[in-house]
């Protein structure tokens, strides 16, 4: 789990949330992850461990905004119930999201983390 701490780090720090938060939740959420030499990230989160990472990791709760969100009309007290309501709202397999995931997975090569593609049928 550290290496997707610090891929979400990696996310934030190099500012590519903006435009990409639906993907940002597709990627962690429904892709495989391993950095260029291979070694595995992840296969997959549930919506539960993003959320409990995005708590942990204290990602801004205004960014929630992007996906049409009120930050303070998402339970203000639960930040892990914030960041899974955001979650459940964001349509993550929608079309859009895996658009962005698809950008954002191409700007992570360059930072040192491959994103293995979705096979052609799951793209329809």
């Amino acid at each position: 789990m550290e290496a997707v701490r610090e891929l979400l780090e990696t996310i934030r720090q190099k500012g590519l949330i903006p435009g990409h938060l639906r993907g940002v939740f597709n990627l962690l959420i429904g892709r495989t992850i391993t950095r260029l030499d291979g070694t595995p990230i992840s296969k997959g989160l549930t919506w539960r461990e993003l959320s409990t990472l995005l708590r942990e990791l204290r990602w801004e709760k205004s960014l929630v905004r992007e996906l049409g969100l009120d930050p303070d009309t998402l339970s203000p007290r639960d930040r892990d119930r914030f960041w899974f309501q955001a979650i459940a709202s964001a349509n993550v397999n929608s079309p859009l999201a895996r658009q962005q995931a698809d950008s954002l997975a191409e700007r992570l090569e360059s930072h040192g983390f491959h994103v293995v593609p979705l096979p052609p049928a799951s793209r329809s």
